[in-house]
């Protein structure tokens, strides 16, 4: 027997356990809903992947009672080029704010999340595998990879994976970076002060955490290969080459890890009368990690879609239009989502693509030195970055 649920959602990460718990708050019962993931619990948890959030992020997990987490405080941002002229320095405290954003593990994100799933009761099924999404007329079917099978009246795709897993978007570009990631430790650390360096191969970014920093350095594929195959003292000795001395001598270094980067998004497009799916999050759009701006936009795709949700649900309970719902969500994200994507993907493509020197590189490095001096466009951009296009 088929089993049916009102709303599946497929991806128990934070986009998707965030939903989740905002649909809950607004008016769904814990039992019309349904979370499905391909992760254990366990291997959530112990997920130590570093994750910026915005302030607007952390606002939004503030008001389903999923804050505070284990998380260091950025409440100051650096823009430069490295040896070159232009920089950008954008403080918290310019905006009346504690902070610009945070540095979280990932684990430490879905922690509290899982919690109140569990607390609230929502149905929440892992390992399991999703294989096949097929829409109709009245549900939707999800086949699984046990050979069973469920039924919804709506489904969400939280779940994206990596760029190099995904299937092609009808907004693609392969950057032909690679980002190199490990916790680093400095011997004159800055406290709250995040370093977004643009060098001729990429962004490399080192952002507070705990005892150190978390390092995100883009660059392309052949020399992440070889930087990969360093071993701890010739990686460091590279990286301080690359960043600089702003932060003292570069003293350690985690095991490292790689993956490709690339945009592949879904440009927003009508809702059919019929429609019954919609994707948001990583499912969406994967983005360029320049602004750590992927999980932020998800977050902000979670609470549109909660409150075009609640705004359709009926007596019973239930979405009572879909189509309208889902039309609603695409049209009052567009501005949001574009202007994300735009900004990450033009600053991914001029240091990805252009060759050191370039016109557009030192377009760029002058924009960086004259932002501080125009205080509404440093004002805007902090904005976007904080808490997305309003």
């Amino acid at each position: 027997m088929t089993a049916h649920v009102h709303i599946a959602i497929c991806g128990a990460g934070p986009v998707g356990q965030a939903l989740a718990l905002m649909l809950h708050q607004q008016g769904y019962a814990a039992r019309d809903i349904l979370l499905l993931d391909a992760k254990t619990s366990e291997q959530a948890s112990q997920d130590a992947r570093s994750i910026a959030l915005s302030y607007g992020s952390k606002q939004i997990l503030q008001a389903i009672q999923a804050w505070p987490i284990k998380a260091t405080a950025i409440t100051q941002i650096h823009v430069s080029r490295r040896d070159h002229f232009g920089r950008s320095l954008i403080k918290a405290a310019d905006y009346q704010l504690p902070a610009l954003g945070y540095v979280a593990r990932y684990g430490d994100i879905v922690a509290p999340l899982h919690d109140l799933i569990d607390q609230q009761q929502i149905r929440l099924q892992r390992p399991v595998q999703v294989s096949a999404i097929e829409e109709r007329a009245d549900l939707v079917s999800l086949s699984l990879a046990d050979d069973s099978n469920i039924t919804a009246d709506l489904v969400v795709q939280a779940e994206g994976g990596t760029f190099s897993d995904q299937e092609q978007r009808n907004r693609h570009h392969d950057y032909q970076q690679t980002a190199v990631i490990a916790h680093i430790i400095t011997s004159a650390p800055l406290a709250g002060r995040a370093f977004e360096r643009f060098t001729d191969q990429g962004p490399l970014a080192l952002l507070p955490q705990e005892d150190g920093y978390a390092l995100v350095w883009c660059m392309r594929p052949d020399n992440a290969q070889t930087v990969l195959a360093l071993d701890d003292s010739a990686f460091i000795q590279a990286l301080q080459s690359a960043f600089g001395g702003r932060l003292g001598k570069f003293i350690k270094a985690s095991h490292r890890h790689a993956y490709p980067l690339g945009l592949n998004a879904q440009q927003a497009e009508p809702s059919s009368t019929q429609a019954r799916s919609i994707k948001i999050g990583n499912a969406a759009q994967t983005l360029h990690p320049v602004a750590g701006q992927g999980l932020n936009l998800g977050l902000r795709d979670a609470v549109v879609l909660a409150k075009c949700l609640a705004a359709q649900i009926n007596s019973y309970g239930h979405c009572q239009s879909p189509a309208t719902a889902l039309g609603n969500f695409i049209t009052q994200r567009q501005n949001d989502r574009k202007a994300t994507i735009n900004i990450t993907d033009g600053m991914a493509r001029i240091f990805a693509s252009a060759p050191d020197g370039a016109l557009s590189q030192s377009l760029l490095g002058l924009g960086l030195g004259t932002l501080d001096l125009i205080a509404p466009a440093k004002k805007l951009l902090a904005e976007q970055m904080m808490f997305g296009w309003r």
